[in-house]
């Protein structure tokens, strides 16, 4: 069989069968086609151009490929090349890049045939396209900017870049992940990698009494079958609580059916795979318990050693009961939320190989896509019994994350099989088993009675919230923390009796979210407040614009926010287009800064500059679309005046320069307060010498807020986070009930990078009403009913909405330049306010996401 690849002609005869994203990557070595969602067809990620169509090469076969014309990115020439890379860059339609590659090569295919779109044909030819990143308006102006440049024959020519803070910096290494150049784990092989894959629980709750692997063992290609009692070390790990087994151990009860009880090694992932399938698991089948409530009660089998509650927090002030029986109006409602997958473009995947260093042998050396590479080493040191200094991570490019990654999930196994075999070890997950693994978006049940005087002023909030945190702990107590802490959204209520419970099942675990328990209680609060100003008559900006937060009032868990408080200044930039709307929901976020509550938030920066001259920035947070990196360089840059492109960012354990997990969005505050430190002697020096003189200079730094108090311990002062951020959004509705606008208006102190900003922002939106109106993983038995990315509700760029947002910038004391995160705040209050945009237009409270209208 011939045909031509690149302008080159091929001769194929194998497998007929085969896919021909399967022939690429793995036989052609090309790795600009991606796999987002295993041959599902659901994606986009692998688009390629076959005789002159856009066609999805996951499920393309060879035999279909004969004679036939193909060509990616590779192909296209290097004057279009730079054109969507310059065009995707400039407009901003890059973040993790994992769906890119594909989405440009539908592009290419589209103006080949219409070069001159409108971006009805543009929305229209993305439509097999899932972005989870950006919200998909910037990738249409991109591609719109790019036909443009395409038609008249020029070049997009790069705009002068400074690197200084409020500017439009391109995003760090932006253009190589725009053409698919830059490699993420799935791209990356090493000579003498084996590959391994991981048998699963066939059953959520069930007394493993035999695993038989006789058969397994003698499949061809396989190397080596583990089971519990290979490993050498912890055998249990987890981020709060080390309740999670990274194998089940024969004689032991499964908690769900993302339980490892076995993993093989063979020389292949297809070999791996079809061992596994001949290991034979006897089980003594449990009832499943998947209701938190039957979960709570004394009847209920007890799932971990502690008890099914997790834990309880309780947040309260004044009365509550005694200040709602006197209030003038008191509304009352129970608001549920779903289970909710991540999605992030790219599945889990982890290389291990040796550390053959000197000094460093019978070491391992991990690469990693996870959301905090020094936690990572941890973990792995204590599971393999290693001595801290004998693991090393390294950071690859993370194909998406959004809180998803903060679990170990195939690191452990993968360090396990390499360790023991002394060879390099790739394990990756299919789109089903990364559903089926790694911990959601708790699903929260939510009891709320909101009172208010005859003025509007909110007297008294009294909740009950719980959560659901499935199998094991992960994060869920913190979870249901933030959610107690937040219960009272951006509102000043001057009496709370809020109480959040962390419940053990035996559905899927829920973990870290972006938003992080608080879209939960942001949904409940305003549907409430929504409730009262009908109740009452009053004006539903003006009420909120009267309660809302601001220097010196209190939050439910006891702090009193000292300065920065941007509510007020969000809802004024939207007062004018809510005001003129015949059909809108408005509704406000707050989102803490920083883990807080008594643990410390810090991280440390290493600053190297070596021949070239070359400047090396040394950190340990995730890049993973949100665009830490070009933050890193900015501030550098702000403060040194070095050129940009002398720049480069590492996150490497070898470094020395550790920080926590990427979450709770402190990365900017964290990260830019120590590059700043760590400047102060940088500076300096710059001040009497050259660049190139100095050459081997190390400079280091950090920032650590270590002032925050758990709530609960009496201090003399309640400091449960170091920040937040505010946010007011407007849904409008069209007369026939569409969503045609979502206005965003956002306090992130100071706006490094305009870019970054709007599309942390439209790509919270596009999460936050998937949110609202169609996402959901629903389980049966705590079994997925669907492991298929189609039948999670993600909206597709015909489903979005025209998003405007606007920025707004109340400077907050800590940050660095008075900056806030924006990444988790710009998704808190979406779904709340579309949901009240269509109570309103539908005359029907809804109190469960997503809302199912008509029903």
């Amino acid at each position: 069989m011939q045909f031509t690849l690149n302008g080159n002609k091929n001769t194929y005869d194998g497998e007929q069968n085969l896919t021909l994203l399967a022939y690429l990557r793995e036989i052609a070595g090309i790795i600009s086609p991606k796999d987002g969602c295993s041959c599902q067809a659901a994606c986009g990620c692998c688009t390629v151009e076959m005789n002159g169509k856009a066609v999805l090469s996951c499920v393309t076969k060879m035999k279909d490929v004969a004679n036939g014309n193909v060509v990616t990115i590779e192909g296209i020439g290097d004057y279009k090349q730079r054109v969507f890379a310059e065009a995707f860059v400039e407009k901003g339609g890059c973040q993790c890049g994992f769906c890119i590659p594909g989405i440009v090569m539908r592009a290419k295919v589209l103006l080949d045939h219409n070069p001159s779109p409108t971006r009805a044909d543009v929305v229209q030819a993305l439509q097999m396209h899932l972005c989870r990143c950006t919200g998909y308006h910037k990738i249409v102006e991109a591609i719109l900017y790019a036909a443009e440049a395409l038609r008249a024959g020029r070049e997009i020519l790069p705009k002068e870049a400074s690197g200084k803070i409020g500017t439009r910096h391109p995003k760090y290494q932006a253009h190589q992940v725009v053409l698919g150049q830059q490699p993420y784990l799935r791209d990356m092989k090493m000579p003498g990698m084996l590959y391994g894959a991981l048998k699963f629980s066939d059953h959520p709750r069930a007394k493993v009494i035999e695993i038989d692997m006789s058969k397994a063992e003698r499949m061809p290609g396989v190397k080596r079958v583990f089971i519990a009692k290979d490993i050498p070390g912890d055998r249990y790990t987890g981020l709060l609580v080390s309740d999670w087994p990274v194998i089940v151990a024969a004689g032991e009860t499964t908690h769900y059916v993302g339980d490892v009880l076995a993993g093989v090694v063979a020389e292949s992932e297809n070999e791996a795979r079809a061992a596994v399938a001949q290991i034979a698991v006897e089980y003594e089948v449990l009832e499943p318990v998947t209701d938190v409530f039957e979960a709570m009660k004394d009847s209920a089998p007890t799932l971990h050693p502690n008890g099914n509650v997790l834990e309880v927090c309780h947040m309260t002030r004044g009365d509550a009961e005694q200040t709602l029986a006197a209030s003038v109006y008191v509304v009352h409602g129970v608001y549920e939320t779903p289970l909710i997958e991540h999605a992030f473009l790219e599945a889990e995947c982890c290389i291990v190989r040796p550390w053959l260093d000197p000094g460093k042998e019978g070491g391992i050396e991990v690469f990693s896509q996870s959301q905090g590479v020094y936690e990572e080493q941890r973990f792995l040191a204590k599971i393999l019994g290693l001595p801290l200094d004998k693991v090393r991570v390294r950071q690859v490019a993370t194909g998406g994350g959004f809180g998803g990654k903060e679990d170990l999930s195939v690191q452990g196994h993968a360090a396990l099989f390499a360790y023991h075999l002394k060879t390099p070890v790739k394990v990756m997950l299919t789109r089903d088993e990364s559903i089926r693994m790694h911990p959601k978006r708790h699903p929260a049940w939510m009891d709320y009675t909101l009172g208010c005087d005859k003025e509007g002023k909110l007297t008294a909030l009294k909740a009950v919230i719980v959560g659901d945190t499935g199998a094991y702990a992960s994060v869920g107590a913190k979870v249901l923390e933030r959610s107690a802490c937040h219960a009272t959204g951006a509102y000043n209520v001057p009496v709370v009796d809020v109480v959040s419970k962390t419940v053990y099942t035996n559905n899927l675990p829920a973990g870290a979210m972006r938003g992080f328990g608080v879209p939960q209680v942001i949904f409940a609060m305003e549907g409430a407040v929504d409730e009262l100003c009908a109740r009452g008559g009053f004006d539903r900006w003006q009420f909120r614009y009267d309660n809302a937060l601001k220097d010196g009032d209190m939050v439910p868990s006891g702090q009193i926010l000292k300065s920065g408080v941007g509510v007020r200044d969000t809802l004024l930039a939207v007062k004018d287009i809510f005001a003129k709307a015949k059909h809108a929901g408005i509704a406000c976020g707050i989102k803490n800064t920083g883990i807080g509550n008594g643990v410390p938030d810090w991280g440390k920066v290493k600053i190297e500059v070596v021949a070239g001259p070359h400047v090396i920035i040394h950190h340990g947070w995730t890049e993973m679309g949100q665009g830490v990196h070009t933050i890193a360089i900015q501030v550098l840059c702000e403060e040194t005046g070095i050129a940009p492109d002398l720049v480069e960012v590492l996150v490497d354990t070898a470094a020395g320069a550790p920080s926590g997990m990427t979450t709770a969005s402190r990365a900017t505050s964290i990260l830019g307060n120590a590059i700043i430190d760590t400047c102060k002697q940088f500076k300096q020096d710059l001040a009497g010498k050259k660049l190139d003189e100095l050459v081997g200079k190390v400079y280091t730094g950090e920032w650590v807020c270590n002032w925050t108090t758990k709530h609960g311990t009496h201090a003399k002062e309640e400091v449960t986070h170091y920040s937040y951020s505010y946010a007011t959004q407007v849904a409008v509705l069209d007369d026939n009930g569409k969503l045609d606008t979502f206005y965003g208006a956002h306090d992130a102190g100071r706006i490094f990078n305009p870019n970054l900003f709007e599309s942390q922002i439209e790509g919270a939106i596009h999460m936050g009403i998937g949110y609202a109106l169609s996402e959901e993983l629903p389980l049966d038995k705590g079994v997925p009913k669907s492991t298929k990315m189609r039948s999670l509700g993600i909206l597709r760029a015909r489903d979005m909405p025209k998003m405007v947002i606007f920025g707004v910038e109340v400077p907050d004391r800590h940050g660095p330049y008075g900056a806030k995160g924006v990444g988790e705040v710009g998704l808190v209050p979406v779904a709340a306010a579309v949901a009240n945009a269509y109570s309103l237009f539908d005359q029907k409270r809804y109190y469960k996401l997503p809302l199912k209208r008509g029903k």
